[in-house]
């Protein structure tokens, strides 16, 4: 059991790779998996399914660029848990619906919720790692958007995408001394979002998918394996890393 005693909160987890990756810590034996999102029936719904199949999870309302809602986060995770060991920042939205793909109100959107909500994240979450004295690990979710650009994805997509790269790396510098790891990672083609736009159309996804070495799109528990990996000690020296799961995408 890879996650034995450890605590884990993970951001947008009421679907997707959120909630793969929510139901993959509580199997391999986390001693609790908090499961935040704003979706609250469809949160609630995958903490009860994580119950009746033998984990400890539960589900908390949180939005993820309210730092106010942030800090009851985490607060609660702390008090009632006993501490905070591994971070998912998982939520996000897509920046493929967009038809402006220079609007300002969609900038500001994608920011907000995929770079700024990843700060808060780390803020709060870091802060509870240090004050618990825990070797933590946080795993940030950018994308194949945050390494290189595309030409139907809103430019405020690739640029919260590429702020959470950096991010990554920023943090992992200033908090390895305190035995704290934070790496990102990085999915290509994967089952399209609630939010998606251009991204789920079979057309464009039949053209991307000319460009995968591996020749199919990616499976979300794909991407909780790769998250595994850097939440357990199999990854303890490993941070600042990017950890591309894309089907080889970006290689060529």
């Amino acid at each position: 059991m890879r996650m034995t005693g450890k605590v884990a909160l993970v951001t947008g987890a009421a679907s997707g790779m959120g909630a793969a990756t929510a139901r993959l810590l509580a199997r391999e034996g986390a001693k609790a998996v908090v499961i935040a999102d704003r979706l609250d029936k469809e949160g609630e719904a995958v903490a009860a399914e994580i119950a009746k199949a033998g984990g400890t999870a539960r589900y908390l309302h949180l939005d993820v660029t309210d730092e106010a809602g942030w800090q009851k986060t985490v607060d609660d995770v702390v008090a009632v848990h006993g501490g905070l060991d591994v971070l998912v920042n998982n939520a996000g939205i897509s920046g493929s619906a967009e038809q402006d793909l220079y609007d300002t109100a969609a900038w500001h959107r994608l920011m907000g919720i995929n770079a700024t909500g990843v700060f808060l994240g780390m803020k709060y979450g870091i802060a509870a790692m240090q004050k618990g004295k825990r070797r933590g690990s946080v795993i940030n979710l950018s994308s194949i958007s945050g390494i290189v650009g595309q030409a139907y994805i809103h430019v405020g997509y690739n640029a919260s995408k590429g702020a959470v790269r950096l991010m990554t790396k920023a943090a992992a510098a200033q908090h390895g001394r305190q035995g704290i790891r934070v790496n990102s990672v990085h999915p290509g083609l994967m089952p399209p979002m609630r939010t998606s736009g251009r991204t789920a159309d079979p057309e464009q996804r039949a053209k991307t998918l000319k460009g995968v070495p591996l020749g199919r799109a990616g499976e979300v528990d794909e991407v909780a394996y790769a998250i595994l990996f850097l939440a357990s000690d199999e990854s303890s020296y490993v941070t600042g890393a990017e950890l591309v799961v894309d089907g080889g995408w970006t290689a060529v």
